[in-house]
């Protein structure tokens, strides 16, 4: 009997502290406001006609990339946001789509070439989301499966227009993901046009200068894939999100 109280004492103590850390991560920090409420979309743009497919799951924003929105898909912020610094927790959900385009990217942000001077790709199990920024698509701190790792910015680093130095400090430093399926957590930091990203606790993107950036607009989590015939065609943006705060500077 004795053994047995010792263990029922344990497991109600372990829970315990499980409930106290888990409630020490809700807090919204100092300075902080809170996005999320973990009940609905207060807070947050559902788009028109979307039809149920950003929901709210077990205390999380849940996307199964299928809106049926006719307009943007993503999910928008109501309120618009200049500088500020932004944490939020995601994860990708699962990969059922195999990205057959997926290329090795130097760190200058451009793409290893073969013999033949064409690109060197892989074959990668891939989703795909990002936190936006200012309103627009092509701002944003990628989420998604490539090997060069989440936060990079690609439509900066993909654009020929840009100066090479841009285009090298939009690329991630190293890859900071966890598995698929874990929890990750980006802070990201935007003073005037300048963007720095930290994945779980890793800077992979310092200081990244972002020409042409609106001077402000609502923050969002983006939507990404389609199908054709039932069958993924790009991938999707299978994601969860929790915790979101921002501080406006």
């Amino acid at each position: 009997m004795k053994r047995i109280a010792t263990l029922i004492l344990s497991v109600f103590v372990a829970s315990t502290l499980l409930a106290q850390e888990y409630r020490a991560d809700d807090r919204v920090p100092d300075g902080f406001e809170s996005l999320f409420n973990g009940k609905d979309f207060t807070y947050w743009k559902v788009p028109e006609g979307d039809n149920g497919h950003w929901k709210i799951i077990d205390g999380v924003i849940d996307y199964d990339a299928e809106s049926e929105a006719e307009g943007n898909k993503s999910l928008w912020s109501e309120k618009e946001y200049k500088d500020f610094i932004m944490l939020v927790d995601w994860r990708i959900k699962e990969t059922p789509w195999n990205n057959p385009r997926v290329p090795f990217i130097l760190p200058s942000g451009l793409h290893k070439l073969d013999e033949n001077g064409k690109e060197i790709r892989i074959v990668v199990p891939d989703s795909d989301s990002g936190i936006m920024y200012r309103g627009e698509d092509g701002s944003q701190a990628n989420i998604w499966c490539w090997p060069i790792g989440s936060g990079e910015v690609y439509s900066y680093r993909m654009s020929e227009k840009m100066p090479l130095s841009v285009r090298r400090a939009v690329t991630p430093k190293t890859n900071a993901d966890k598995n698929i399926g874990e929890w990750n957590r980006f802070k990201i930091t935007l003073r005037d046009d300048f963007l720095t990203v930290e994945l779980n606790g890793i800077e992979v993107i310092q200081d990244a200068y972002l020409p042409g950036l609106p001077e402000k607009g609502p923050v969002g989590l983006q939507h990404h894939g389609s199908k054709r015939d039932g069958e993924w065609v790009s991938p999707p943006s299978l994601v969860q999100f929790r915790r979101i705060y921002i501080k406006e500077l």
